[in-house]
């Protein structure tokens, strides 16, 4: 007699995505993209805007697919316009700054802003809202921290002189041991991988990437 086959254990799909800076053209076509590879969310890992100028059509493509979106602001963007994009594309898009979600054993949290730029943020306020939306997760089997910048102290950081890392999304790492990290910032290190003790740090980009969970 054969054996029942046993039932595969589904995997959460993520289209993490940073630094679109507004280009809707590239904001449409991740669209397309996330539909086709059928993802349970897309991440917007900030400045989605360049200062601002335009919100237009940045979220909206991704919405109107009929995708999950979960946000924070970048550099580029204020605090106050990420909680914009959220009420106007609710119940469909959330700001995860200092706040968190769980779908099934994975909890994901976030904080926006960066150590330069629009949404400027001090260290220890990066640090102290990530840390606030980790406490309503901790239990979670399988955490995914979201921030905007990077942490200081790596490879990616030195790629770049001109946009420093942070030591607060660091520190945030080192204590909080998330099991992921996902970021942009620095263009330059669009899709770089790499690892702080056990946890992994990836530079999404504006091509975005696919992670499975």
């Amino acid at each position: 007699m054969a054996k029942p086959k046993e039932k595969k254990e589904k995997k959460l799909r993520i289209l993490a995505v940073g630094d679109l800076h507004g280009d809707t053209r590239q904001a449409v076509k991740l669209a397309e993209f996330a539909k086709k590879k059928k993802v349970d969310y897309v991440i917007l890992c900030g400045d989605l805007t360049f200062g601002e100028q335009s919100v237009d059509y940045l979220v909206g493509p991704f919405v109107k697919r009929g995708e999950k979106v979960l946000l924070i602001p970048g550099n580029h963007e204020t605090l106050a316009t990420a909680n914009f994009l959220e009420k106007l594309y609710r119940p469909n898009a959330l700001n995860i700054h200092g706040k968190s979600i769980k779908t099934g054993e994975i909890g994901i949290f976030g904080a926006g802003g960066a150590n330069i730029g629009l949404s400027q943020m001090p260290e220890k306020t990066i640090y102290k809202t990530l840390k606030y939306g980790f406490e309503k997760i901790k239990g979670s089997k399988i955490k995914i921290m979201v921030t905007h910048v990077h942490p200081s102290d790596t490879l990616m950081g030195r790629l770049s002189s001109f946009v420093p890392g942070s030591t607060g999304v660091r520190e945030a790492i080192e204590k909080l041991k998330p099991d992921i990290v996902l970021c942009s910032h620095v263009h330059e290190a669009e899709g770089i991988e790499e690892k702080i003790g056990k946890t992994k740090v990836i530079n999404v980009g504006r091509k975005g990437k696919i992670i499975e969970i």
